[in-house]
């Protein structure tokens, strides 16, 4: 199924919803609505009736006093009107009155004249000072026959109760009401029904013109076509066009793996070169001495090529990990402690100083092997770069969020133009002049892997100058910034 008709339907079955809630629920509320409305009326008509007819029973004149000839004109002359369109043309109600003992002694319709209504609710609940109504159907016994509302008011002379008056109404003089509000509703809802297709369509034709024209975008992009990106008011849209024109560039450029491949031909072919001119100009006739010389230069060469593919090659296995696979709990102190041990032959040969005093332990989930290995790429990246009686200071610390863990050195720093390429894959400073391995390039993987680590462990890595107060710099900082879980 394509997503547009999934869009659509799903469009559809909301709009539907909405639909039958107005067309049935609301449709439903209407009815009691209006006859809520019916009997609070009745209810003021009720006791209006019952203080204008509770002299004539007082005196018992009921039957052929006041009361009893205004209603009978009234009933004769009803006004006619026309309500909100709806033309009343007689009365379309029915007053009696009982005495204290439920007894009709009033009827407007000449019905009940003398029975015995003492067991209507209308009637019993008033007579007992209550709120009396009742709905009965108008065919006794007939469930299905129209249904007339009665609303009972107390007659009373002073405070005492002597009698009561009942309005009574039949719930179909409510239909025109309802009838012409359930029409209203009904057209309005087929109306606002069809304008929300109408404007689904459109909206699911527009959604999926932009899916479908970044589609075609994917393809020609795997096709190897030029095509401009697609272009939509939508942000998610648009942003989802610029990364796959990012990944398009990726794709067309093969710059990952053209970069790579050129960079470590690059990185051999130092080392084979001078493996190669060691070879041959090495004789058994040379002295001993220039022998071990060009042996050592030939063992150091082949480490460096060694060195080289076997950091590729853990690199690459790196940066395919989606995940870390052996998480476990370990103390970064002890583990910086112990990189520091690693290095320490190292440190005395340069005549540098590692200053590391740790405070409390700083539990991590981490992977020893690589956060350690980490750690170690820094440090000694720091040591090259640090000058004779130079110090490298190292201080790990925590806050509620985050874990950080800085190496400063002593050194000339990072020259601008590299600063935005540190941690680039197979880019490397030459030594400085003071160094052992004075002019010679790393194989630029070191950075490159302590970026792909501290990644993996959910956090970030920078490397910076040092700045003093009169612009000059100070050595470099490095700091890794992991997240408490």
């Amino acid at each position: 199924m394509k997503i547009s008709l999934k869009i659509f339907l799903g469009y559809f079955l909301l709009v539907g919803l909405a639909a039958w809630f107005v067309l049935y629920v609301f449709v439903d509320e209407v009815k009691p609505g209006v006859r809520q409305a019916m009997e609070d009326t009745l209810v003021d008509t009720a006791n209006v009736l019952a203080e204008l007819a509770a002299n004539d029973v007082k005196t018992d004149t009921i039957q052929t006093g006041n009361f009893a000839q205004s209603l009978i004109k009234y009933q004769s002359h009803a006004t006619k009107a026309n309500i909100w369109g709806i033309k009343k043309q007689s009365a379309d109600y029915r007053v009696y009155i009982t005495d204290t003992n439920g007894i009709v002694i009033f009827d407007s319709a000449n019905l009940a004249l003398g029975q015995d209504y003492s067991k209507w609710n209308d009637v019993y609940l008033t007579l007992k000072g209550k709120y009396g109504v009742r709905s009965s159907p108008a065919v006794i016994g007939d469930e299905e026959s129209d249904t007339i509302m009665y609303i009972a008011a107390p007659i009373k002379d002073g405070g005492k109760i002597i009698g009561s008056l009942t309005v009574a109404k039949a719930n179909r003089t409510l239909l025109p009401f309802i009838e012409r509000a359930q029409n209203k509703i009904i057209r309005w809802g087929a109306l606002l029904f069809g304008l929300s297709l109408i404007i689904g369509v459109l909206f699911t034709w527009r959604f999926t013109r932009k899916i479908n024209a970044l589609r075609d975008y994917a393809v020609k992009i795997t096709n190897g076509e030029k095509a401009a990106p697609p272009t939509s008011s939508n942000d998610e849209l648009t942003e989802l066009a610029k990364a796959m024109q990012t990944m398009r560039g990726e794709l067309d450029g093969k710059q990952y793996i053209q970069d790579s491949v050129q960079h470590l031909t690059h990185e051999l072919k130092s080392p084979i070169t001078a493996i190669q001119a060691s070879l041959e100009l090495i004789s058994p006739s040379m002295p001993p001495e220039t022998q071990a010389h060009f042996l050592a230069q030939i063992k150091t060469q082949s480490n460096r090529v060694q060195t080289i593919i076997q950091n590729m090659l853990g690199l690459a296995t790196l940066e395919h990990q989606q995940q870390l696979q052996h998480l476990t709990t370990v103390n970064l102190n002890d583990l910086v402690q112990t990189q520091i041990t690693h290095l320490t032959n190292k440190a005395v040969q340069n005549h540098v100083l590692f200053k590391f005093s740790p405070l409390n332990p700083i539990e991590i989930q981490a992977d020893t092997f690589l956060l350690g290995q980490a750690i170690y790429n820094l440090l000694e990246n720091a040591l090259d770069f640090s000058p004779p009686n130079g110090e490298i200071n190292i201080a790990t610390e925590t806050s509620q969020t985050q874990i950080k863990l800085t190496v400063s050195d002593m050194g000339s720093g990072i020259p601008d133009y590299a600063l935005d390429k540190i941690f680039d894959k197979f880019y490397s400073l030459p030594r400085p002049d003071f160094s052992i391995n004075a002019g010679q390039k790393s194989t630029g993987l070191g950075l490159n892997f302590v970026q792909e680590v501290v990644k993996l462990h959910g956090g970030s890595v920078t490397l910076e100058n040092r700045p003093l107060p009169n612009g000059e710099v100070y050595g470099a900082i490095a700091t890794i910034t992991l997240q408490k879980k």
